[in-house]
């Protein structure tokens, strides 16, 4: 199953995907520009191989909500968030702000 649906954070609209899979859930919550991931996001391959993207993304590891998702700890950036003052440690949704 997909679900779709809006997340609001300090009055801004974010999108938030939920794909449930057999044994786990792959979440996401984006912006326009970029997003946050459940652990399934390879911050290796877009920091390496699509670096000329440069793909505006976190991931939080060990969340199997969208609310967990938004409230946990990043546990890793891409160079492109880094540059933006999104760091490892930060919470999903402060990262989110950053990202509009």
């Amino acid at each position: 199953m997909i679900e779709l649906a809006p997340v609001e954070i300090a009055g801004h609209t974010f999108l938030a995907v939920s794909v449930k899979l057999p044994k786990t859930n792959l979440l996401a919550v984006s912006s326009d520009k970029g997003y946050i991931m459940c652990g399934a996001l390879d911050l290796g391959l877009l920091n390496e191989r699509l670096k000329d993207r440069n793909i505006l993304a976190g991931r939080a590891v060990g969340v199997k909500t969208i609310e967990e998702l938004l409230n946990s700890p990043l546990e890793s950036v891409t160079h492109t968030a880094e540059q933006l003052g999104i760091h490892k440690g930060m919470i999903g949704k402060e990262a989110l702000l950053k990202m509009i």
